[in-house]
């Protein structure tokens, strides 16, 4: 079965721990990790917070937090958000591609594979945050494949 949706971004210092209590299914589906996910801020690895639900929502799920969000990193050269599309759902695993952007433009990008025997990555995207994105954004989609 070929799949091809499109996200929003992410921040890519978020990340996702759990699918946000109060997240809406039909509208989350078109958010950066496939729904709305409650997690962490690692922007200061050394002072880690639970943003609040305001800031979670607007920023963490949705990205391109630079210049908005006071702990978003102003001399970081990296990317400021993440894109996670689906491209193949094969029924043993899922073919992804990522990219990762720095002021709306393309910074870096893959493609990954998520075995769903295992609920591993075959081929995983570069960085910590990334990876766990990803994972979240499986997680969604095979969440809401589930419920159909």
């Amino acid at each position: 079965m070929l799949c091809y949706h499109t996200s929003e971004m992410s921040c890519p210092y978020f990340e996702p721990l759990e699918p946000h209590p109060r997240a809406d299914g039909a509208t989350g589906a078109m958010l950066p990790l496939g729904g709305v996910w409650a997690g962490t801020c690692h922007a200061d690895p050394q002072q880690i917070v639970n943003p609040d639900d305001s800031v979670l929502h607007r920023l963490c799920n949705i990205g391109y937090a630079r210049g908005v969000c006071p702990r978003f990193p102003s001399a970081d050269a990296g990317p400021d958000a993440a894109r996670f599309t689906l491209n193949q759902d094969d029924g043993a695993s899922l073919r992804m591609y990522y990219v990762l952007e720095r002021d709306h433009r393309p910074f870096a990008h893959g493609a990954i594979e998520f075995a769903l025997a295992g609920s591993a990555f075959t081929t995983a995207p570069t960085g910590e945050f990334t990876g766990r994105q990803a994972a979240a954004y499986a997680a969604s989609y095979l969440q809401r494949k589930s419920r159909s």
